[in-house]
């Protein structure tokens, strides 16, 4: 028995009149009940659809068919020598209404001296104001790796080709963060295909975690293959990340190490914040998942908290993976008061979470500044450590251009000191910009790639460094105030 099975059947036992159980597998929900009520003999389980009517009952099969109120008064007149739990299904489309609202309230009094319970299962629901006081909730993670192992050894043996034990354990790590629903539908898809369940499924899985991430609406699951060789400059974050890479390992905890928590790093816009972010997942071999925050925010009252519980359960469950929060500062940096406090109830949500979690779940919080940022974000024990990506120096303008370069024109050496010297405030993403229309240059005129053309090509861009000069050395007098650590060892040494 899970810690989860535990705590169901004490609030069975404990004759809670109104269950909520915060899940969409209304399949997995319904077969953990009658587990529960085998455990807690004799009760029993019953459930209704509006469709079907009740079911599991002799005698009263089809009961309340299209009649939800029926089925409650059902229960409230059902003498105590038949403790039932009532699992109600899609029962909150009729919560709305006044009368059924009524009958619940009652039934949240009555039933306190009965022993049945009616069970209501959906995935995201705000009910109404008038049940807060007497719905208890109780959320059902995604399955566990024990409960995948279960469902994959008996699906196997169904098929009559039983996995070896190096095959089922990579396929229960693979399907860790999907649905029971969604492991079934992989391994309907596989014993289709080829008869047996393999390695060749492994494809599948990471398929079907991409849809299912993809159907969450806040969540994005990111393909890169960007590494931490790509960047240039940053030798200060990338031995850090090493150091924290490290940390994910078993000798580690045997060590006593925690896992690794996160990261923030702050910067102007085009420094490499977005890239490192990318090259940690693919160096770290994890899926990086990314965050818009701007999704958290949705129009129904109390829906943005719904759909954050959901992400963080969502993270965590393909953990060990990369949660990836772009642009963190223009999210959570806004007026609590003009969205009524949502912002603040949100952010106090993924602020508990991250200061709590046990998971391997490594946060990449991404921001332009950090004016916006509020300061519980920045408090330690949030983050392992916050780095300021500043704008390249000149060695790491030449690391940065060399890249670029070879990327595009491989084994062309040009002499780049002229070039360096006149983009002095760039950043990486102008430096790149720099090289590509530097190639217009050349390409216009069908010929190789020359020094002049970056020359010319760096005198013609603006950077950033100018038109925000102020805002970017408010960034870089907050980080010397011993905030955030410098990302390149070069910056470190000049401020000290």
């Amino acid at each position: 028995m899970t810690s989860w099975d535990n705590h169901l059947d004490l609030l069975i036992r404990a004759r809670t009149p109104l269950l909520w159980i915060r899940s969409s597998e209304e399949e997995r929900v319904e077969v953990l009940l009658e587990q529960a009520a085998k455990r807690l003999q004799p009760r029993r389980l019953a459930s209704w659809d509006f469709i079907g009517g009740l079911k599991g009952v002799l005698n009263e099969e089809g009961l309340g068919a299209r009649q939800p109120m029926a089925v409650l008064q059902w229960l409230q007149q059902l003498d105590a020598s038949s403790p039932t739990l009532l699992l109600v299904k899609d029962f909150y489309h009729f919560c709305e209404d006044a009368g059924i609202a009524r009958m619940l309230r009652n039934l949240s009094v009555h039933l306190r001296h009965q022993p049945h319970t009616v069970v209501l299962c959906s995935g995201p629901w705000t009910p109404p104001s008038d049940l807060d006081d007497s719905l208890t909730i109780l959320d059902l993670p995604l399955p566990q790796e024990p409960e995948l192992r279960t469902l994959l050894e008996n699906i196997a043996q169904a098929s009559g080709s039983p996995l070896s034990a190096d095959v089922l354990e990579e396929l229960t790590h693979a399907c860790s963060g999907l649905s029971e629903m969604r492991v079934r539908q992989v391994a309907a898809r596989a014993l289709a295909q080829r008869g047996k369940l393999g390695w060749a499924d492994l494809a599948e899985v990471l398929e079907e975690k991409r849809q299912t991430v993809a159907r969450s609406e806040v969540l994005e699951y990111c393909v890169t293959e960007a590494s931490l060789a790509d960047i240039g400059g940053l030798d200060s974050l990338k031995g850090w990340l090493e150091q924290r890479h490290q940390a994910f390992s078993d000798e580690a905890r045997h060590f006593g190490l925690p896992l690794p928590r996160g990261v923030l790093l702050i910067g102007p816009q085009g420094t490499g914040k977005s890239l490192t972010a990318k090259a940690i997942a693919h160096n770290w071999s994890m899926p990086l998942l990314r965050l818009d925050v701007g999704r958290l925010f949705a129009g129904l009252v109390g829906a943005s908290e719904a759909r954050t519980r959901e992400t963080i359960q969502r993270a965590e469950a393909m953990s060990p993976c990369v949660l990836w929060i772009d642009e963190i500062d223009k999210g959570f940096g806004g007026d609590a008061r003009s969205d009524g406090g949502t912002s603040q109830r949100v952010l106090a949500n993924v602020l508990t979470w991250m200061a709590e979690k046990t998971s391997a779940v490594f946060v990449v919080a991404t921001a332009n500044g950090v004016e916006r940022l509020p300061g519980e974000l920045l408090r330690k024990g949030r983050f392992d450590e916050i780095f300021l990506l500043d704008l390249p120096f000149s060695e790491e303008r030449r690391n940065i251009l060399e890249l670029h370069i070879q990327r595009r024109r491989p084994n062309l050496n040009l002499p780049l000191g002229a070039v360096i010297d006149r983009s002095e405030g760039f950043s990486g993403a102008e430096l790149e910009q720099t090289v590509i229309e530097a190639m217009h240059l050349a390409f216009a005129e069908r010929r190789e790639l020359g020094e002049s053309d970056l020359i010319l090509a760096a005198s013609q861009l603006v950077p950033l460094s100018r038109t925000a000069r102020e805002q970017l050395n408010a960034l870089k007098e907050w980080a010397a105030s011993g905030r955030a650590r410098a990302a390149s060892s070069v910056a470190s040494n000049l401020a000290g």
